[in-house]
């Protein structure tokens, strides 16, 4: 079929605010997504048909089965698929005025300056705090705007970051509204989030590109839209400038790992490699606490409690055993850890440090 992209874009070059030249601002464009998950797959789906030429899609992750209820991207069949790959195979069935590209590797601070450096735009589609932080300071090193969105239950934020003022200034980052990365914040795959919310974050991501990109209307600069999914309700939390920060210093002495343990009681930690010479033994319970039951782990486990449900005072513990609670990244099985610990001191527990993700 012989698609014009006169006829593609025609309902969206009527508006007296983009037009064609407005079009051939988003065709010029270079839009880089990082993650390619609830947020970065509507992203890339919606910017790709909006009319950007040029999509880069990064994403470490393959496709699983807990996924598809919010990444709607995905199907069935896609499962244990990579994420970028799989995303940009739908991106080109989709938007044929659109080169897209992809990366499957994990984004890290060796690598995040020069995977920015070619692009205009920068949206962070990822769950990782550590990770943000990374993109975030890159950005402002190589003065790059950044759409910035993330979730919580049912909370979504929403952000642009460092765009470039007039006077030659840049707008706020991440770091003037959360100058540090807090350590007790799990991610969606822990917290539990709600299909819709996603959603609605993606597309005020892709509604700041395309402002960006086109010059048009009010963008979220210099502060952070704040959106609750249950009381239907936002707010706008203003932000301003911290000149006490150097980003470049911070970005030259920190690794960016995800430090959950710097917090944690070192007594009730068990290393990967400590875990792996007692996993077999029959004296060692290891009880998983994510969320989704059906998740894959690398190991045999005992148990299988989701941490929404997991009730501390039901709990019947063998003190002949050792227990091991494990989770997504140690942030779940250690406050699980604790509670037993401080419920049941006599009791031989520990969680995995970093958990699967780092196993």
């Amino acid at each position: 079929m012989n698609i014009t992209s006169e006829e593609f874009f025609k309902r969206q070059t009527t508006l007296s605010e983009i037009g064609n030249e407005g079009q051939k601002l988003l065709q010029k464009a270079k839009v880089l997504v990082i993650g390619c998950g609830g947020l970065g797959s509507p992203v890339a789906i919606y910017l790709a048909t909006s009319g950007v030429g040029t999509l880069h899609l990064v994403d470490f992750d393959t496709v699983s089965v807990s996924n598809l209820h919010r990444q709607v991207f995905f199907k069935t069949e896609d499962v244990a698929k990579s994420k970028a790959e799989t995303l940009a195979n739908e991106v080109k069935k989709r938007a044929p005025f659109t080169n897209v590209s992809f990366t499957n590797k994990a984004v890290d601070k060796n690598s995040i300056l020069d995977l920015i450096s070619s692009f205009d735009i920068v949206v962070d589609g990822t769950d990782s705090l550590p990770i943000k932080y990374v993109i975030n300071d890159a950005c402002v090193i190589l003065k790059k705007p950044l759409i910035y969105g993330s979730l919580y239950k049912f909370d979504g934020y929403v952000a642009t970051f460092n765009v470039q003022n007039k006077d030659g200034s840049f707008s706020c980052n991440l770091r003037d509204a959360f100058p540090k990365i807090t350590t007790d914040i799990p991610n969606c795959e822990e917290a539990g989030t709600l299909n819709p919310i996603v959603g609605f974050i993606a597309l005020l991501q892709v509604n700041e590109v395309l402002k960006l990109i086109t010059k048009t209307g009010t963008l979220l600069t210099n502060q952070l839209l704040i959106y609750n999914a249950l009381e239907n309700s936002q707010f706008k939390m203003k932000l301003r400038k911290n000149e006490s920060i150097n980003i470049e210093e911070i970005f030259k002495n920190s690794d960016y790992s995800e430090k959950y343990c710097e917090t944690q009681d070192a007594s009730l930690l068990i290393l990967a490699s400590d875990f792996k010479k007692i996993k077999s033994d029959n004296s060692t319970e290891v009880i998983s606490v994510l969320n989704h039951t059906d998740a894959p782990i690398p190991f045999k486990v005992h148990q299988k409690i989701p941490y929404r449900t997991f009730n501390v005072e039901g709990f019947n513990p063998d003190y002949d055993k050792k227990y091991v609670v494990i989770c997504k990244k140690g942030i779940t099985s250690y406050d699980v850890t604790l509670k037993l610990k401080e419920k049941f001191p006599q009791l031989t527990i520990f969680s995995l440090v970093n958990g699967i993700d780092n196993y």
